[in-house]
C-alpha cells in the first residue's frame, strides 16, 4: 500500500457523502487494476466497517474487471430506504439498478481454490435486491475505468429484497422487470449481462481469495442490472416486480 493510495481513498471515501461529490483527483491517478484493488481496501479500512457483500460481473472481453465492495451499513431491508439521490433539472430522482442477490453460507478462505460446485452448495439464499447507484464525479469529468473502479463502480449500497427459491434464480438468465409508481407502470425486458446471473459469483469468490480477501458468512453477492439504470422519485411508493419471482415494494427518502 503506498501513500498515493491511501490518500486517493481518503479522497474518494469523502466524496461518498459529499452534498456535491467530485471524486475526481487529478494528482492521484489510480494507473492498474491492482492500484484501484489497493485504494478500494484501503477505503474499507477507512470505513470502519465490515463487508456486507460485492458487485461483481464476469470480466470484460476488453480485460477490465468489475468488482467492488459493498460496506455494512449500505444495505437496508425496510420499507423506507435513504439513499443520496441524483440531481438533475428535473429534480431529485433515485437511481437503482434491478438485480439478483447471492447470500453466502459459509466462508471462503483467502488463497484457497473453490469449484462452482462448491460454491453452488454455498448459496444459502437467493433474493430480489437493488444497487444503489451514486454518481461521485464531476457531470464533465471524463473518468477513467481505474478511477471508477477505485472509487467503487457508483456503488451507493444495496436494497435486499424478498427471499426467492434459489433454482427460479438459478435460471433467471432473462426476466421482464416491471416499475411502477403514480399510476404508471414502465416494463423492461430484462437479460442479465453475464447470461446466467450465478456465473459472476464463480469468477469473483476465487478472484478475491487470489488477492488474499477471504469472504465471509453472510455476504451477498450482487451480479449485474437485468435493465440498467432505473430512475425513480423520491418520496413515493414504488413497487418492481420480477416476473414469476416476486415483488420489491419500496420508498426512497432523501439521505441528508
Amino acid at each position: 500500500m503506498t501513500n498515493s493510495h491511501s490518500l486517493l481513498a481518503q479522497h474518494l471515501f469523502t466524496q461518498r457523502s459529499a452534498i456535491s461529490p467530485a471524486s475526481e483527483h487529478v494528482d492521484l491517478k489510480p494507473h492498474s487494476i491492482d492500484d484501484a484493488f489497493a485504494v478500494q481496501q484501503q477505503m474499507i479500512a477507512l470505513s470502519n466497517q465490515d463487508i456486507a457483500g460485492w458487485k461483481c460481473l464476469t470480466p470484460l472481453e476488453n480485460g477490465q474487471l468489475i468488482f467492488a465492495p459493498i460496506l455494512a451499513r449500505a444495505v437496508v431491508e425496510q420499507f423506507h430506504c435513504p439513499i443520496i439521490p441524483s440531481a438533475k433539472t428535473s429534480g431529485l430522482q433515485a437511481l437503482i439498478e434491478p438485480e439478483i442477490a447471492f447470500v453466502l453460507g459459509q466462508d471462503f478462505t483467502a488463497y484457497q481454490h473453490y469449484s462452482n460446485e462448491q460454491i453452488d452448495l454455498a448459496i444459502s439464499a437467493t433474493h430480489m435486491a437493488l444497487e444503489l447507484i451514486q454518481g461521485r464525479f464531476s457531470t464533465d469529468y471524463p473518468a477513467s475505468y481505474y478511477e471508477k473502479l477505485a472509487d467503487g463502480l457508483s456503488n451507493q449500497g444495496l436494497y435486499l429484497g424478498p427471499q426467492i427459491d434459489k433454482p427460479l434464480a438459478y435460471q433467471a438468465n432473462n426476466i421482464n422487470i416491471t416499475v411502477s409508481h403514480n399510476g404508471e407502470a414502465h416494463m423492461f425486458e430484462g437479460v442479465h449481462p453475464c447470461q446466467s446471473p450465478q456465473a459472476p459469483i464463480y469468477w469473483l469468490i476465487n478472484y478475491l481469495t487470489s488477492k488474499g480477501v477471504s469472504l465471509k458468512k453472510g455476504q451477498a453477492i450482487i451480479t449485474g442490472s437485468y435493465c440498467g439504470v432505473v430512475k425513480v422519485p423520491l418520496a413515493t411508493n414504488v413497487d418492481i416486480e420480477y416476473q414469476h419471482l416476486g415483488k420489491i415494494s419500496v420508498r426512497f427518502d432523501h439521505n441528508r
